[in-house]
């Protein structure tokens, strides 16, 4: 119900279920019609599973938060800085490596909030911008971005399973 309080927290790592499921939904409903199945599953294998998402959980520099609604999760926020960002271009940053948010809460300011949410962690962290990388067909994502003040600055190669494809990298500064 969209009048429930939205509240952001840390993921805990006995929620590792949750955020497994969450995470495989929600690029499954993102990118699932765009891409072959064989390419989804060894992306979703790779990158979601048990094993992937405990080691990336332990590493201190990233953080995984939940945003809820009443009792229920309806997106998620993966955050990297320092040595866990996936690309070191942009100096004295955070990187926002996954935003996602179900598909039936889309355009309820939730990803606004998710946002905000990692503008104020990289101020917490005294850092000087934030970045992400985008996959170039996604230009609703784009738009988004944009609209919240990100600029494209660079592109890099993305594999997804077998498939080589480019984000659009985009910053903000702080």
């Amino acid at each position: 119900m969209a009048s429930e309080k939205l509240t952001i927290r840390e993921v805990t790592f006995s929620e590792l279920d949750l955020l497994r499921k969450l995470s495989i939904d929600t690029f499954l409903d993102t990118y699932g019609s765009e891409n072959t199945e064989e390419n989804m599953g060894l992306y979703l294998s790779t990158y979601f599973s048990e094993k992937s998402l405990a080691q990336q959980f332990k590493n201190k520099t990233t953080f995984f938060y939940f945003a809820e609604r009443g009792k229920s999760v309806i997106g998620y926020l993966k955050l990297n800085f320092g040595d866990t960002q996936t690309e070191n271009k942009v100096q004295n940053a955070l990187e926002i490596e996954r935003i996602y948010v179900l598909k039936d809460f889309q355009g309820q300011k939730i990803g606004i909030h998710l946002l905000q949410h990692s503008f104020n962690l990289a101020k917490q962290l005294t850092l000087k911008s934030i970045w992400l990388g985008v996959w170039s067909k996604n230009t609703k994502a784009i738009l988004f971005y944009e609209k919240n003040g990100f600029i494209a600055f660079d592109s890099h190669p993305f594999m997804l399973g077998n498939d080589l494809q480019e984000d659009v990298m985009m910053k903000l500064d702080l």
